[in-house]
């Protein structure tokens, strides 16, 4: 294996002088082909994926044998890009680990939701996170600390990491048990990949061996199986499983009504119920606050940080008390299931009413007002749908002040055994949507979703072999991109059940290109602080041809985008190199019932989005329905900033634009904009792992949040304590001005008319906040994005000091 790493090594160090040809992917395949056919034999003995972890073990445990390699940093970090697996894995900035917690009563009663005793209800066995979660008993600890291991092996840095809980609703589960394995994930980040981590996590495997739990995946299934099956059959809920297994919880809800023929206790495990070894592991898995605060203390410096905590929950469990807890616990995202925002569906569908859309328009409120991201998931194909109500049902989702998704998990309903939409399915009560009619669909849902939300997936993990009847195309997200590549929908065909778009208004015109966002789009160029302006809803992609995207692509990262799609992740660029100098600063504005936001973007020439940073300006009013909420009136809150580019290490600077200064200089102008907007202090909802970060730009420890003052007389940002950049923040053009740079426009019938923005027309209305300028709303689309109306603030650039050097530490905050 030495000689292969020394045989890459000089021909890299070739091509850095220019001596040799460069060595990429196949190259190196081509290099352990020859290695293999030299060795001999029908083994494989050279596979890439054993290069990296040999590198990395001589490197940590044979410095004397490594030094002799010569390896420097560069060719080191070349040699890491070159062997690394599965680069997409942290292209989006981060590297995500994704935990479950134990299997737990549910109190919903979806009919299409798994049955699948072994997992958290909903889940199934088979899906990838579930089964590293069940070969680590659900310990917290031992699935983070594994997954570092693996990703670190693969070639990805690590020390900047979103933790992603799934499993059970979290506020269903005890509070002792929810504090210890939000401690335990901590604890894994702050032992990261050293060896006292391997000693920590077999210690923990042994006293979970100790009680008789299994980890094997056909002793976990033997075990249940009998259980299993009373459940399949209807003899047993979930939920009378679950504790009869695990020996869980008390009676939740309605989802604990016997079912028809079923008895309580009509079916034991073979070997007897195993809910006595769960039970006394439960003894152990209670933690109090002042072991989590130390864990949260220790990872502030930690080898690993926590740049993102991310829980799931049901609409109807987000109150004040809930959200202060998660505050506590260092959460700084929430998913959370809304499936459908239409009352009859829901109730066909077993999940609620009326009441329910209520209280999810409430949760979003609480959610944007306390500053967490919202992360919605929402279905298609579910009991009484129909392919137009789904999408009339998702534009809403995405449109309507009272919800408006930081990002959506949109998917199919499937069908999989022993749930009570089997019974639905067999007489004919429901039937899966096809695939052209599933394609359209959600290509119509991408067309609309605005260029502030995130579609972060279309497809659950469900394993093809568990789907009775359903999409089992697992490259969904692919077809959907061809589709709108090829620009269905623009020429009126859908497939939506055999209608045309024009039979929904909302769905063509956004395939039209008429996005609307309250206010306009302002833009400020990377280099120097150039501003000129994009008018109320203007496409991103719209303008003179440089900052389009080529007709017909697919929408995936690190490709061209397709025309007029605005959703972030079909403009991430992954892992991309970009030219910082082209990057150019947009700013898009949008209302909520609680808030006015403001959606700040780097963007590239070809509207590809390299980071983002989520403002929002909560209305007085919201505040005080809802008392209890830990902002005060006056005070803005950043909610999210992300930059994007290949993971670079922590205070280091790699290819892509991470550790650029990208982050730091969208922060200054979020608070430039909360000042100029009347605003005295900018809250930040910060992750653990990066309060020092804030801290080193001015932000202190103030309650749930780190705090920043600004001057709101002046627009400029008074320093609240030291470490600044000492960045002046950006002069504040008067808010028309952003839509003054346009020379023409479509109205909404798409006729074209002269002229600039002026004066408001009838239709428009202004949005007014407290100590907010009056912006005016136009449903309109820009005909020239680019064209400049001669105005001031087109002509003449804002000067902006060059960013201070130094390294951003976080990027999900």
């Amino acid at each position: 294996m030495e000689e292969v790493i020394l045989d890459i090594l000089t021909r890299l160090r070739a091509e850095a002088a220019g001596t040799g040809a460069p060595l990429d992917a196949r190259g190196l395949a081509r290099l352990l082909d020859e290695r293999n056919r030299r060795a001999g034999g029908s083994e494989r003995r050279y596979v890439k994926k054993a290069l990296l972890p040999f590198y990395l073990r001589v490197r940590d445990e044979e410095p004397e044998r490594w030094r002799a390699w010569a390896v420097d940093a560069a060719l080191e970090e070349r040699l890491m890009a070159l062997l690394r697996m599965k680069p997409r894995r942290t292209a989006s900035g981060v590297a995500t680990v994704t935990v479950i917690t134990k299997p737990w009563p549910c109190a919903g009663g979806c009919l299409y939701c798994p049955n699948d005793v072994r997992m958290p209800k909903s889940y199934l066995a088979d899906e990838p996170a579930c089964q590293r979660a069940e070969r680590a008993f659900f310990d917290p600890y031992l699935q983070v600390s594994a997954r570092l291991r693996t990703l670190a092996q693969m070639g990805h840095p690590v020390d900047k990491v979103e933790l992603i809980v799934l499993g059970g609703t979290w506020s269903d589960y005890p509070e002792g048990y929810r504090r210890w394995f939000t401690a335990e994930l901590f604890l894994a980040l702050n032992d990261g990949v050293a060896p006292a981590a391997e000693r920590q996590a077999a210690e923990r495997r042994a006293r979970y061996e100790a009680l008789g739990i299994p980890s094997e995946r056909a002793d976990c299934a033997a075990r249940v199986a009998s259980v299993q099956e009373s459940v399949n059959e209807g003899r047993l809920t979930y939920n009378q499983a679950v504790r009869q297994l695990y020996g869980t919880g008390e009676q939740v809800g309605t989802a604990d009504a016997q079912p028809p023929g079923g008895s309580a206790g009509s079916s034991r495990a073979a070997d007897g119920a195993p809910s006595a070894s769960w039970e006394r592991a439960a003894a152990f898995q209670v933690a109090a606050w002042d072991e989590v605060e130390a864990a949260q203390r220790d990872n502030e410096g930690a080898a690993c940080r926590c740049v993102g905590l991310v829980v799931e929950t049901r609409p109807e469990l987000v109150d004040v008390p809930a959200l202060i807890d998660l505050r506590r616990l260092g959460c700084t995202k929430v998913q959370m299931g809304v499936q459908s925002l239409d009352p009859a569906v829901l109730a066909a569908s077993g999940r609620g009413d009326a009441r329910t859309v209520d209280a999810v328009a409430r949760a979003f409120a609480l959610l944007r007002l306390f500053g967490f991201k919202i992360h919605a998931h929402f279905m298609a194909n579910l009991p009484g749908a129909t392919p137009a109500a789904d999408a009339r049902d998702y534009h809403r989702l995405v449109s309507e002040p009272r919800f408006l998704p930081d990002e959506v998990k949109l998917y199919p309903c499937v069908l999989t055994a022993g749930t009570p939409l089997a019974a639905r399915y067999a007489a004919g009560e429901w039937a899966p949507y096809d695939e052209e009619t599933l394609v359209a669909l959600l290509a119509a849902d991408v067309r609309v979703t605005p260029s502030w939300t995130r579609i972060s997936r279309m497809i659950r993990d469900i394993s093809a072999h568990d789907i009775v009847a359903g999409n089992r195309k697992t490259n969904l997200r692919q077809l959907v991109d061809r589709r709108l590549g090829e620009g269905a929908g623009e020429r009126g065909e859908s497939g939506l059940g055999g209608c045309a778009l024009a039979e929904f208004p909302h769905v063509a015109g956004q395939a039209a290109g008429r996005e609307a966002p309250s206010g306009g789009c302002s833009s400020v160029d990377a280099r120097a602080g150039l501003s000129v302006a994009q008018a109320p809803g203007t496409p991103l992609g719209a303008g003179d041809g440089r900052r389009g995207a080529p007709r017909g692509a697919a929408g995936r990262r690190g490709e061209a985008v397709a025309p007029l799609v605005r959703e972030i992740r079909s403009r991430e660029i992954a892992g991309a190199e970009v030219d910082e100098a082209l990057l150019r600063l947009e700013v898009v504005p949008y209302d909520t019932v609680a808030s006015r936001e403001l959606f700040l973007q780097w963007v590239t020439p070809d509207n590809r989005i390299a980071g983002f940073l989520r403002l929002s300006l909560p209305m007085p009013e919201a505040l005080a329905k809802h008392p209890g909420v830990p902002v005060g009136a006056g005070e803005a809150m950043i909610r999210e900033v992300h930059v994007y580019g290949r993971t670079s290490p922590l205070a280091r600077t790699a290819a892509g634009v991470q550790h650029r200064g990208l982050g730091r200089r969208l922060v200054e102008e979020a608070c430039a904009r909360a000042a100029a907007a009347g605003y005295g202090a900018v809250n930040v909802i910060s992750a653990v792992g990066t309060r020092d970060y804030y801290r080193r730009l001015g932000f202190e420890d103030v309650g749930l949040y780190q705090r920043r003052s600004v001057d709101a007389a002046r627009g400029a940002v008074r320093r609240s304590g030291g470490g600044g950049l000492g960045v002046p923040a950006l002069a504040m053009r008067p808010a028309e001005d952003a839509a003054c740079c346009q020379r023409r426009f479509r109205d909404a019938s798409g006729a074209a008319t002269g002229g600039a923005l002026d004066a408001p027309r009838s239709d428009e209305r202004p949005v007014e906040g407290a100590g907010m300028p009056a912006l005016p709303v136009r449903s309109v689309v820009a005909a020239d994005a680019n064209a400049s109306c001669g105005a001031a603030c087109c002509e003449a650039g804002e000067e902006r000091a060059p960013h201070a050097a130094g390294g951003e530490r976080g990027r999900v905050r």
